[in-house]
């Protein structure tokens, strides 16, 4: 939506968020100044207001604040809202029981991605929390982009490329493999993670057009990391973080990504078996979803 955007409802949101993400972890006053950079006055005003509306509550005897039960009216709506993120919710948890791997839905929103369902234990959470939002450029979104419009993977794909041909047909490539496959891969090491992680968080930054270009080539590599995973030895096992299938609307666009997280090693076998599972589940979800609109 283009127009003006306003900051008083956005720390107002980044609040909101904040106690979501939370979980069982308890949240004082001085956390809310510290994490979301506030100001006393300003974090004290908005969370008096969400306490009031019920939207948060302070527990009198510990002093810290969670999601109030006014929340559970909006969260109890959800589902028939938004039918195509219930069923794949579904499907992610059906696929969580079934490979013993958390699972997981991301939807796109403008330019960015979130994960806003998660599926298993907590402790083996892949990078990135639900309601944390990630750029919609390579290395992240495979999935989406490799069903996105001619025009929006052109877009995806220049976000990673910029106007180096040579890494556009790389990344082309990437997206054909994928869609012809019905699933992404993205095999990565822990430390490769954390080097994606550094390299996006740098992306916004001013630097010089040589670094930018080395960049860009990193995201590239990390984007390519599980393309061809089957064309290693079968026997081998490569370090699996995601691998993730598409949701498709009522106007067969694709609308979000169910996925498993194995963030382990497995063979091709396994990898193909998982990827496999994903796409049926998938299927499932998109049906239901329209058939339920």
């Amino acid at each position: 939506m283009r127009g003006a955007t306003s900051a008083p409802t956005g720390r107002v949101l980044d609040v909101v968020e904040l106690l979501a993400r939370s979980g069982s972890k308890q949240l004082r006053f001085s956390d809310v100044v510290r994490e979301l950079e506030l100001t006393q006055a300003t974090a004290h005003a908005i969370l008096k207001t969400l306490c009031d509306r019920g939207w948060a509550s302070r527990d009198p005897v510990t002093k810290t604040f969670a999601l109030g039960p006014a929340l559970a009216v909006v969260a109890a709506r959800t589902d028939t809202a938004r039918p195509l993120a219930h069923a794949a919710r579904a499907a992610a948890l059906r696929v969580s029981e079934a490979v013993g791997y958390p699972g997981s839905v991301v939807e796109r929103f403008e330019d960015f991605l979130v994960i806003t369902a998660f599926e298993g234990d907590s402790a083996t959470e892949p990078s990135g929390l639900p309601g944390d939002r990630i750029p919609y450029a390579p290395p992240f979104g495979v999935a989406l982009a490799a069903w996105d419009t001619a025009e929006g993977q052109r877009e995806w794909i220049r976000r990673g490329a910029g106007s180096d041909a040579d890494r556009a047909r790389r990344l082309e490539g990437v997206l054909a493999r994928t869609r012809k496959r019905g699933f992404d891969v993205d095999c990565t090491t822990p430390a490769l993670a954390q080097a994606i992680q550094l390299v996006g968080s740098l992306q916004n930054d001013k630097m010089p057009a040589s670094v930018r270009q080395i960049m860009d080539q990193l995201l590239v590599e990390f984007t390519s990391s599980g393309a061809f995973f089957d064309e290693v030895n079968g026997r081998a096992k490569q370090s699996v973080v995601t691998i993730a299938a598409p949701v498709f609307d009522q106007r067969n666009h694709v609308a979000l990504i169910v996925a498993s997280h194995p963030l382990c090693a497995l063979t091709a076998r396994q990898i193909r078996s998982i990827g496999q599972r994903l796409v049926e589940e998938a299927a499932l979800a998109s049906k239901a979803g329209v058939l339920s609109q």
